[in-house]
């Protein structure tokens, strides 16, 4: 059975990744679960043989990077199957890969479980906005729908820059140009220079970097753009931290000034496993008033966090704000919700005090 057949199959079976590595069956993840396809172990031969094909599928790419550098990004579609994003690398000499499954369809926010106040970004018409979480968190996902409602509902002009391209946007009510690095442009950075020279009113930048590209999407968001990058960071304060230290010191105090001005959203994300197998996602959300902004300038991002709990009525919500609803909804166990917490003690203080019976919390550990 060739590869195009297996991941046929694979996204029958609605898996999310598929492992294809020397010395273990074909395997793929389902939720938190890793299952195996058949209990035929590959052999280097076929797993270099699969990893072939996969390239013929992706319009014959060449695999001259991956034996040069060891590792490469890449996506491709079967026609009336799905999309697929690739990274292929070496690991004990032989090459390996992990097959990510997307979806032709845009995805649908509301299952999706994102949140109104993050859908609600689309409607910006300037600034940065940062969407943050860890490794495989739904940030591309998140990202795909806010740039979805922005083709669907304004007309405007939107530059995206990938590594590699999941999502495919058709114009809608938008001209949507989507360039992928390494194939359309040699760099994020110097992408997103030539962007500023293309007409953009929406820019999205896959993920921010390096101090250059950080720089570049500052001065975008300065001149009248709608900014959306990606970082992997968890919660508003490590993100914007992030982002100054990318800088030497001499610059800081300005990448602080910067960031005041133009920040107007920071959206963190983490998927929390249920009982289901099934994945939730628990949301931070920061908007940039007036409170925040000083903090950001004036270094004191420490306290944002004591900004966020206090602004409800803003739309902002905190991360363990956030999973203690989740557990509170039946949606997440008490034990993943202090595992995914950043404050894990506070937050188990908080959920006592809300039930006010620690019998009943150890019960539903």
């Amino acid at each position: 059975m060739n590869a195009q057949e297996i991941l046929s199959q694979m996204v029958a079976r609605g898996v999310s990744d598929v492992f294809i590595i020397t010395g273990k069956p074909i395997s793929y993840k389902q939720g938190t679960v890793i299952n195996v396809y058949d209990d035929k172990v590959l052999m280097p031969s076929e797993t270099q043989e699969f990893i072939r094909e996969i390239y013929e599928l992706a319009d014959n790419r060449s695999v001259a990077h991956l034996v040069e550098s060891g590792d490469d990004d890449f996506s491709f579609a079967i026609k009336g199957v799905s999309r697929f994003r690739v990274n292929a690398y070496r690991q004990r000499g032989t090459f390996a890969a992990v097959i990510r499954v997307v979806s032709f369809d845009m995805p649908d926010p509301v299952r999706m479980h994102i949140p109104t106040e993050v859908s609600k970004l689309a409607e910006l018409s300037r600034g940065l906005v940062l969407i943050t979480g860890p490794a495989g968190s739904g940030k591309t996902t998140t990202l795909a729908t806010i740039i979805n409602s922005i083709n669907q509902n304004r007309n405007a002009h939107v530059i995206t820059l990938e590594n590699p391209i999941e999502y495919l946007h058709r114009h809608a009510k938008s001209i949507v140009s989507q360039r992928e690095i390494d194939i359309d442009t040699t760099s994020y950075a110097k992408a997103l220079r030539a962007t500023l020279r293309q007409s953009p009113d929406v820019i999205l930048i896959g993920e921010m970097r390096d101090a250059e590209t950080i720089s570049t999407a500052l001065t975008a968001a300065e001149t009248g753009h709608l900014v959306l990058s990606t970082l992997h960071t968890i919660g508003a304060t490590n993100t914007i931290d992030r982002l100054v230290d990318s800088f030497p010191a001499e610059q800081q105090n300005q990448v602080r000034m910067q960031l005041s001005m133009v920040l107007q959203s920071v959206v963190s994300q983490q998927l929390i496993p249920m009982e289901s197998g099934e994945m939730m996602p628990a949301f931070e959300v920061m908007h940039a008033n007036p409170a925040i902004r000083n903090l950001i300038r004036d270094g004191r991002t420490h306290q944002i966090p004591s900004v966020i709990n206090s602004s409800a009525d803003d739309g902002m919500v905190g991360m363990d704000l956030s999973l203690l609803m989740l557990y509170e909804a039946g949606s997440i166990s008490f034990t993943n919700m202090i595992k995914f917490a950043l404050q894990p003690e506070a937050l188990e203080r908080l959920a006592v005090s809300r039930h006010n019976n620690k019998d009943d919390i150890e019960g539903r550990r």
